[in-house]
């Protein structure tokens, strides 16, 4: 029974996927990882996004990981990731969401080349045709392909997108997506903007570090969104010096880390990622150690 009416609003947390040793996919692990981030206060999970290295599984991982979030946290509390190369191959994803039961899918625009405006709006109308809900994910660092506010209005306008998971970290864009596109729910799609574009009208945020200190980064959002900075801004600088990492190259490693550290199994990473310098540990570990120091959890 469907509970949630909009389920890609609130925290919804882009999780990273336990790796054993040997680097094999930890199921039960996750399915228990995703359980605790609901208990914490998380509105629901984001599987198969970069945080959860969705480039180095197999298929048969990729959609093991989907049913697992499903069976353990329910179908409305799943929204997976569907990137891929192709319109079609994004498709096929978002119709095996559908089939186990998830009501809303996360979609990058075309990253196998920089795409136009034609074929960013061909991209959408195909995987659209699955029937979900589409949150569009803007990450132009990664993707070569930016989706200003007039190009998601063109989307939001044919009815192809329901929410965008702004990645630029330009806060401004968010007032200019409301004048253009009132209706679209943004999302924080980068964890050191919290507060300023829970602050511009937000209505969810796809976020990263939640999954070392949930129940943290969720009092950080919802007093942002309540606008009750006495409560927000204490605890967004005591947490700022980890949230940049989600915007970082190494932000996977960073993230696992800092799980680690917290008592939440993260583990290693598949390459092409590789451990972190000795610097970049130590600067995470300090980080991550003051704010357990000070009771985030």
């Amino acid at each position: 029974m469907t509970t949630r009416e909009k389920p890609w609003r609130g925290v919804m947390v882009a999780t990273a996927l336990p790796l054993r040793e040997d680097l094999s996919a930890d199921y039960e692990g996750y399915a228990e990882h995703c359980r605790h981030l609901v208990e914490q206060g998380c509105d629901g999970v984001v599987p198969n996004g970069s945080l959860g290295e969705y480039q180095t599984l197999t298929p048969e991982e990729r959609a093991r990981v989907v049913e697992t979030a499903v069976a353990a946290v329910g179908c409305d509390r799943v929204m997976p990731g569907i990137a891929a190369y192709g319109a079609d191959e994004s498709r096929r994803w978002a119709e095996q969401a559908k089939d186990a039961g998830c009501q809303v899918v996360m979609l990058l625009p075309p990253n196998a080349y920089r795409a136009d405006e034609r074929a960013v709006l061909e991209h959408y109308r195909e995987v659209a045709k699955a029937g979900l809900p589409i949150v569009a994910y803007n990450n132009p660092y990664d993707t070569k392909v930016d989706l200003v506010p007039s190009l998601l209005a063109k989307l939001y306008a044919e009815g192809l997108i329901v929410g965008v998971k702004e990645f630029t970290g330009d806060v401004r864009r968010a007032y200019e997506i409301a004048e253009l596109a009132p209706g679209l729910d943004v999302l924080i799609g980068s964890d050191d903007v919290v507060l300023e574009l829970a602050l511009a009208g937000a209505a969810g945020w796809v976020a990263g570090y939640p999954n070392a200190l949930p129940a943290s980064c969720v009092a950080l959002y919802k007093a942002s969104v309540e606008g009750d900075l006495a409560t927000a801004l204490p605890l967004y600088r005591t947490l700022h010096p980890l949230l940049r990492w989600d915007a970082k190259t190494e932000f996977v490693q960073a993230i696992k880390l800092s799980m680690d550290l917290a008592g939440r199994y993260g583990g290693p990473c598949r390459q092409p990622r590789v451990p972190l310098t000795p610097e970049q540990e130590g600067a995470v570990r300090a980080a991550t150690e003051k704010a357990l120091a000070e009771g985030l959890r």
